[in-house]
């Protein structure tokens, strides 16, 4: 677990623990890790939500499929961003969805538990976790709610500008690039892949942006 430190110290959830407390804590929170190839499944839709992961290394998509078979892409999940924690202390007794490696990945798993309940031991730094937690949390939530806006537009233009403005705004400048192909683009926003290619070619023609792959820029938008 050791070797881990390095990236571990670069997980919010794991912020002002002391390093001489930290691996303890891994010990006492039962962390474990586990690698995953390209395109397998961390997370299974159906499987007990009583975990909160934390991905090492690699990157990694929330993927929703509802009844019908229509793919959503929820979110990305990056390098020390941590996922379950939403479904695991809601009392939710199974995951809705599925996570899906994007590429070769290292996934540290803790009982959800562990994090919450104070062991016999009375370690000090679960009331330090438990705020980390929190405020991840609450990050989440505002992600959530920010998406939920881009979504809730009425045209797939109106949704990818939406997108393409507040990508600018975390990027903090107007030419970036996105965690997503074009049919993820499309999964993400909730359109279909041909109507998004058509709107992406309508908005070039205008001057509006300039797009290659997944490289975006906003000719026509300041900060």
């Amino acid at each position: 677990m050791k070797k881990y430190f390095g990236i571990i110290r670069k997980c919010p959830l794991f912020d002002e623990i002391e390093d001489e407390n930290l691996l303890g804590m891994l010990s006492c929170l039962g962390a474990r890790i586990v690698a995953f190839e390209k395109k397998q499944t961390i997370v299974s839709e159906g499987d007990p939500a009583k975990y909160v992961g934390v991905l090492l290394s690699g990157r990694a998509k929330i993927i929703h499929i509802d009844y019908m078979g229509n793919r959503s892409i929820v979110s990305e999940i990056k390098p020390y961003e941590t996922f379950g924690e939403a479904f695991a202390y809601s009392e939710t007794k199974i995951i809705p969805v599925d996570i899906i490696a994007d590429e070769l990945c290292e996934v540290m798993f803790i009982d959800c538990i562990r994090i919450t309940q104070p062991c016999c031991n009375s370690c000090d730094f679960h009331k330090q976790i438990i705020y980390n937690l929190m405020r991840a949390l609450a990050i989440k939530n505002i992600m959530f709610h920010q998406r939920i806006e881009i979504t809730s537009k009425r045209s797939t233009r109106e949704k990818l500008m939406a997108y393409l403005v507040m990508q600018a705004k975390v990027n903090k400048k107007n030419s970036f690039d996105i965690p997503y192909d074009r049919q993820e683009l499309a999964d993400y926003l909730e359109v279909d892949r041909s109507g998004l290619s058509a709107e992406i070619s309508k908005l070039r023609r205008e001057g509006i942006i300039d797009s290659n792959k997944n490289h975006f820029e906003l000719l026509t938008y300041t900060l």
